[in-house]
């Protein structure tokens, strides 16, 4: 089967592979009809993220249907059914299943041991992202091998295009928790750094929950334009102060919530002093990530805030002010997202038309063409937000 495959930093082939096939009773073969580019994917692209070895297949937004099932499914999961698969492989029956706290499932990362040296403790099984979370194929390919799929995929109905479907594998759920967890009151403002896929998601979940005022930051004029059409207010941080006009905006108290859609990879520019000194210390192998946006959301948010973290951070990070976080009394929450706890009600969302994930959508293109699509998608050239794959 073709495939997008891993070779190194920047360095990302339409190859031929061999096909997946059943390793287990629980598993099911999807043949792909629709698969996307993640901003995440971007992070493998960079090589910010340890443990990727050439040869790994990328892609972890997947839907498609089911063409063969292993014997312990017990029908489960059937032949023919149509599926989205969630990027986070669940089990279903360990401790944190069982709470809801899928992302960290206890059972689904087959190389557990190389998670708990590095996070302590495992995560859950992940497809396409790194030894570190199981080194599982992803699903940017023409068929993909899901593991516990009785539990991991989402069956979804007939007559609703991919396009609209697609998203609960990951980017909608994940900008769904990220404002779920900002606990939105009807007086809230709410601010949200990056207007990238899950920053749209985000801002449009925020809208949905009831948000009294959403901003939304950026430097994107294509991006700014989405955000300003889901109702939000929006800054350009290249040409106006981004705390300066919080405060504006807020009375001079800051935002009650902070939603934080970037991670690891803060906009580098000279305008942000530190933004610099973080790329200086990455290329000294010194820190991992760029927190920009870590620390200005600490710095701004009202005191008794919430911080909201979808955004990938993947190692480590300097100069975080936690003397104001403590001091401000600011909550933090954080996380891979639980994304099977979610895709039941956003499907009925999409169903009852209060939401059309497809909205995100600026590029549909066969999988042969994904390896410049990476490119294009890093560059933001040609007002590039969102890239759907069709195998």
């Amino acid at each position: 089967m073709r495939a997008l495959v891993w070779h190194g930093k920047e360095d990302i082939c339409c190859d031929i592979v061999s096909d997946p096939e059943i390793e287990d009773g629980r598993d099911a073969i999807i043949k792909v009809t629709s698969c996307a580019i993640c901003g995440s994917d971007l992070h493998l692209f960079h090589n910010f993220i340890p443990a990727m070895l050439p040869g790994d297949v990328m892609g972890h937004e997947t839907m498609g249907e089911v063409v063969e099932t292993g014997r312990s499914l017990n029908g489960k999961v059937k032949k023919g059914d149509r599926v989205v698969v969630p990027f986070t492989i669940v089990c279903g029956e360990c401790d944190q299943c069982k709470r809801g706290y899928f992302s960290v499932c206890q059972r689904s990362n087959r190389k557990k041991h190389l998670a708990d040296k590095v996070f302590g403790h495992t995560t859950a099984g992940l497809f396409g992202y790194t030894h570190l979370t199981g080194g599982y194929p992803g699903g940017q390919a023409e068929y993909l091998r899901v593991p516990f799929a009785d539990t991991t995929v989402q069956k979804v109905p007939e007559g609703i295009p991919d396009e609209k479907l697609l998203f609960l594998s990951d980017i909608f759920p994940t900008g769904w928790q990220a404002a779920v967890q900002a606990d939105i009151q009807p007086t809230d403002t709410v601010a949200i750094w990056g207007c990238g896929p899950v920053g749209q998601m985000t801002i449009r979940s925020a809208v949905l929950l009831g948000a009294e005022q959403v901003i939304a930051i950026d430097c994107l004029p294509e991006r700014l334009e989405m955000a300003e059409a889901a109702g939000a207010i929006v800054i350009n941080f290249e040409t106006e102060k981004v705390v300066e006009r919080l405060n504006e905006l807020t009375g001079g108290e800051g935002p009650e919530k902070c939603i934080d859609c970037i991670g690891m990879e803060s906009h580098v520019t000279a305008a942000m002093p530190d933004t610099v000194y973080d790329r200086a210390k990455q290329i000294l192998l010194a820190e991992s990530d760029r927190p920009h946006v870590l620390r200005e959301m600490i710095y701004v948010c009202r005191p008794g805030g919430l911080l909201s973290i979808p955004g990938v951070y993947g190692g480590f990070v300097d100069k975080i002010p936690m003397g104001a976080a403590m001091n401000k009394g600011l909550t933090i929450r954080m996380g891979q997202t639980h994304v099977q706890r979610w895709t039941g009600d956003l499907l009925r969302r999409i169903e009852e038309e209060q939401i059309d994930p497809s909205f995100v959508i600026t590029h549909e293109v066969p999988l042969d063409k994904g390896p410049e699509m990476y490119r294009t998608f890093r560059d933001k050239q040609d007002s590039c937000i969102k890239v759907v794959l069709k195998p």
